[in-house]
């Protein structure tokens, strides 16, 4: 990887191990993993891996700490988008849709989905902050469209989840059983629409 301004040679090195050690763990698994391969992709001594991760265990809970505070980024930007209630419920679905569209989303849910037994705290925490950076977010809008009288809802986390999970069968739950690279057959953009409009009918004011 390249130098970033500002960047320490051991913080670069480290950001190395991580993207080096998110692309062994989702090809290989975590029990396939070897941290050898790890430093050879990272092109470091086993030693300098092991000195800022002293086990595959803090590497991997690294990783994934790692994924969760970047993947939703544009999911949050939404929060700003200008209009009516249609307008902004359609830019957070999009940004939605295409998160779990990614193959990068999907293979980091099955992972940890797959390494529960052994990584129960870390799949548990994976799940709130998920929950918090993802239905936080569709809660937050709604409350916005809601207090400007373009709703009409009376719990809103339930209202959430409703649209969460419409946008989630499309992406998500296909992409799970076709395979993280799937792309489905009806663009993205139908999907969302359909999906907001069924919500304006039962929330629109």
């Amino acid at each position: 990887m390249g130098e970033r301004a500002g960047e320490t040679r051991s913080e670069r090195k480290r950001r190395d191990i991580m993207a080096a050690g998110q692309s062994v763990f989702l090809r290989e698994g975590y029990a396939g993993a070897g941290m050898e391969v790890v430093a050879r992709e990272a092109a470091v001594s086993t030693a300098t891996l092991y000195a800022h991760f002293p086990s595959k265990g803090d590497l991997f809970i690294a990783v994934v700490e790692a994924a969760v505070a970047n993947l939703a980024s544009d999911i949050e930007d939404t929060l700003d988008t200008p209009g009516d209630a249609r307008a902004r419920l359609m830019a957070f679905s999009l940004a939605y849709a295409r998160f779990y569209a990614d193959p990068l989303s999907r293979a980091v849910f099955r992972l940890v989905t797959g390494e529960r037994r052994r990584f129960s705290d870390l799949a548990d925490h994976f799940r709130h902050r998920s929950r918090h950076a993802l239905g936080g977010h569709a809660i937050t809008l709604i409350d916005q469209l809601a207090a400007e009288g373009l709703l009409k809802i009376e719990k809103p986390a339930w209202a959430a989840g409703q649209l969460l999970g419409m946008l989630e069968h499309v992406t998500l739950v296909f992409g799970l059983v076709a395979g993280d690279d799937a792309v489905p057959r009806r663009p993205l953009e139908g999907s969302c629409t359909d999906a907001v409009e069924t919500f304006l009918a039962r929330y629109g004011v």
